[in-house]
């Protein structure tokens, strides 16, 4: 199982499921200004590339590289009225990208892409449901593996009938920074903030260890502070790379609740399933239960210095 996870989270993106954004305006009559911007991990941009009808040209991209954003520039020339706009790469990511077209005539027209599905059909009605953003906010816990870890963290770490209560704190913590990124209050840059969230998995791991001696701390007695302020750090995680990247004009604070509900959501059934299997390890092998999770604890540490060394490496290197 250590090996299988290990090997997992080379291979699988802590940030992945941040959004790309492709915001198209017609400034002239079939002339288009482009903005393409997309999450760079690790210090690597996404090999995301839209590709955009025949009959349009697109001139040079002028590019710009933040902390956590790939940004370019463009104009194109063509109506954009039927065809499809195709994103090559996207099928190999965990990113969604929301996309906006502004025509001089007529409403603007957004619409979320999935790598399931890279293709913007122009002309269609592609608008975004509602539950895509829950998704998205399930995903940011499914897919985010260093937010899962917490979450598996805590049901080691307090007892049951702790664990909604701690959860939710995170959350509201998590809610607190990104809604401050959504709305443009603050900006951070996304590395440091990625280092901080790698070694608050090593210090829940710690934690949990001193629980199993039977040792106590601050953390352990208040582990609903604990929660909360290691939220805020893991929500800036998302809302850095979010304030960059940005949402479709209009639906920020929709967008905002429907995430956090969806982050709510996945926690919700990640805690109901660890719970799960620890009361089937209590009830069926009861002897097996303590040393299960200290081997998830070692292995979630391990994961987590992984991280730790990977993302603080270009400082030193």
């Amino acid at each position: 199982m250590i090996a299988v996870s290990l090997a997992a989270c080379q291979t699988a993106s802590a940030h992945e499921v941040r959004p790309a954004f492709l915001k198209l305006s017609e400034t002239s009559p079939a002339q288009f200004q482009a903005l393409w911007k997309q999450p760079v991990l690790d210090g690597k941009r996404l090999k995301i590339t839209p590709n955009f009808p025949e009959d349009c040209e697109q001139s040079i991209a002028r590019q710009e590289i933040s902390s956590g954003t790939v940004r370019e520039t463009f104009t194109l020339n063509c109506a954009l009225k039927s065809g499809d706009i195709r994103f090559d790469g996207l099928e190999r990511t965990l990113t969604d990208i929301f996309t906006e077209i502004t025509y001089l005539e007529g409403g603007p027209v957004s619409g979320l892409i999935k790598p399931a599905n890279p293709i913007l059909t122009l002309g269609h009605d592609q608008s975004v449901p509602l539950s895509h953003y829950l998704m998205i906010g399930v995903d940011h816990i499914l897919r985010g593996w260093d937010h899962l870890l917490f979450v598996i963290c805590l049901t080691m770490m307090v007892s049951r009938r702790q664990i909604i209560g701690v959860a939710t704190s995170f959350t509201l913590a998590h809610s607190l920074t990104l809604g401050l990124a959504v709305f443009g209050v603050i900006t951070l840059p996304i590395r440091p903030i990625e280092i901080l969230i790698a070694a608050s998995i090593v210090l829940m791991a710690v934690e949990i260890m001193r629980k199993f001696k039977g040792q106590t701390s601050l953390a352990l007695r208040r582990p609903y502070l604990l929660s909360f302020l290691i939220g805020l750090i893991h929500g800036c995680g998302f809302a850095s790379a979010l304030g960059d990247i940005g949402l479709p004009k209009d639906t920020e604070l929709l967008a905002l609740l429907l995430f956090n509900f969806g982050v709510e959501l996945g926690q919700i059934c990640v805690v109901a399933l660890m719970l799960i299997l620890f009361w089937g390890l209590e009830r069926f092998k009861r002897e097996s239960l303590r040393p299960a999770q200290i081997t998830l604890t070692y292995a979630s540490a391990a994961m987590a210095m992984f991280w730790f060394f990977d993302r603080t490496k270009d400082y030193f290197i």
